[in-house]
């Protein structure tokens, strides 16, 4: 029996739950890391006495270390394993986010935002085509769904530290920051539970290694595990410029251009909108302190959004999902644009947030799953890499814009963008719906 036999008829265990758990931790803090900045820059521009753009550049340094960490993740974990890539990104990220809450200068802050970007990169783009490789197909997408959804609690986190330090104290915001480099203590937990991927293993010709991994998990499942069967893998040795360029093959080169295109369009909206959602309530009249709590409802949002479309992701597919949570984000940020009321701005910031978030659920499963096993990490870390320049552009590109064209303009680009990734996946997208990894990739 292959290896990827025996990981499809695992029943879903507690092993299972403790991956959910260990891999949503990190989540979670990438959430937290991602978001706090969004609650700390009204008091940065205040300190340090920012123009718009140059708060836009300060918004932009993390996700400029989004895309290094996340590019250089994948092709070194496809190389050299998930699990050490993994964790390697979690000390990256503590310890920028510790040196970030020291800084004096603006120019420093952005220098350790870089770092702790190229952390938090890293460990985002690794986590879900690592831990995806142990679920079998029947559980995998409402896994990787519910896995995604410690995003939510990450950004929740962050506006309630945000709500209850920033605006308290003139250091309130290093307070806050400083307690986003906590989760280094998970590296021992890391250490000590997370195994290296069996498919990993024997895709690289580590069959015997696979073996035992596969064994111990059995064993924790009172699965009876059959004799060690080595299996024909070709193992080619390929440049990291050849796993790249590999992405770009005939069989490739259509999901490629697909998920690239997806991940540009949500991550630029996403990050359009969650960066600047206070500074932007704060521009529109709102108080620092009514700006938070707006923040914490919509944040709050997030939550079931994810949820909810996990459970989409099993009974409707990936693919569908995406397309139908990202038409109703449109509708949302088209709403958003057009209303003036603050309940009516509250009513749309909290859709826009629920669907917005559902389909992150979405692409978080269904990327990993388009790409083969010996080039997963690296399709899912150059996916998210590209995303990240919509990340980058994003504070910038609203910076500039928000004083021309308003809260209207803002969020009316915010709606064509969302509105070019639903046509993007619809067009291009495989379906992925009850096929294992192995079946996925033999069609491709």
């Amino acid at each position: 029996m292959s290896i990827a036999d025996r990981l499809e008829r695992l029943p879903f265990s507690a092993f299972h739950y403790q991956l959910l758990f260990l891999g949503g931790a990190g989540y979670c803090f990438d959430g937290l890391d991602g978001a706090i900045l969004a609650f700390v820059m009204p008091a940065l521009q205040h300190l340090w006495g920012l123009s718009m753009t140059q708060l836009g550049l300060l918004g932009s340094g993390a996700f400029f270390g989004y895309f290094i960490g996340a590019l250089g993740a994948g092709l070194v974990a496809d190389r050299w394993g998930r699990r050490s890539v993994m964790m390697w990104a979690l000390a990256c990220y503590c310890i920028g986010s510790f040196v970030s809450a020291l800084c004096v200068s603006w120019h420093g802050f952005v220098l350790a935002r870089v770092v702790a970007g190229i952390g938090t990169g890293a460990e985002s783009a690794i986590i879900a085509p690592y831990l995806s490789e142990f679920v079998p197909r029947r559980y995998r997408g409402v896994f990787t769904g519910a896995l995604a959804g410690f995003f939510s609690f990450g950004f929740v986190g962050a506006s309630l530290l945000g709500y209850a330090l920033v605006p308290g104290s003139e250091n309130g915001w290093r307070w806050a920051i400083g307690l986003t480099a906590c989760p280094v203590v998970m590296l021992l937990w890391w250490r000590r539970a997370l195994p290296e991927s069996p498919r990993w293993l024997v895709g690289s010709g580590q069959g015997e290694a696979a073996h035992a991994v596969l064994c111990k998990i059995e064993k924790s499942m009172g699965v009876a595990s059959p004799a060690y069967e080595a299996e024909a893998v070709s193992v080619a040795s390929v440049p990291m410029r050849g796993q790249f360029l590999r992405l770009w093959g005939a069989g490739l080169r259509r999901v490629t251009a697909m998920s690239w295109l997806l991940w540009l369009s949500v991550t630029f909206s996403y990050y359009a909108f969650f960066s600047w959602l206070p500074t932007l309530l704060i521009a529109r009249g709102f108080t620092i302190t009514h700006s938070f709590g707006f923040s914490i409802a919509i944040c709050v949002a997030q939550i079931p959004g994810y949820f909810s479309a996990g459970l989409c992701n099993e009974y409707f597919g990936r693919k569908a999902t995406i397309v139908t949570y990202l038409a109703a984000a449109v509708l949302s940020a088209a709403g958003m644009a057009g209303v003036s009321s603050s309940g009516g701005i509250l009513a749309a910031g909290m859709l826009l947030s629920f669907f917005m978030n559902g389909t992150f659920a979405g692409v978080y499963a269904y990327t990993p799953e388009i790409f083969p096993t010996v080039l997963r990490a690296t399709g899912m870390g150059s996916s998210s890499a590209i995303g990240r320049t919509g990340a980058i552009a994003a504070p910038l590109l609203i910076g500039a814009l928000y004083p021309k064209a308003g809260f209207a303009g803002v969020f009316g680009m915010t709606a064509l963008i969302l509105l070019v990734g639903a046509l993007c996946i619809l067009i291009l997208g495989p379906s992925t719906v009850n096929r294992s990894l192995e079946e996925i990739e033999r069609a491709s």
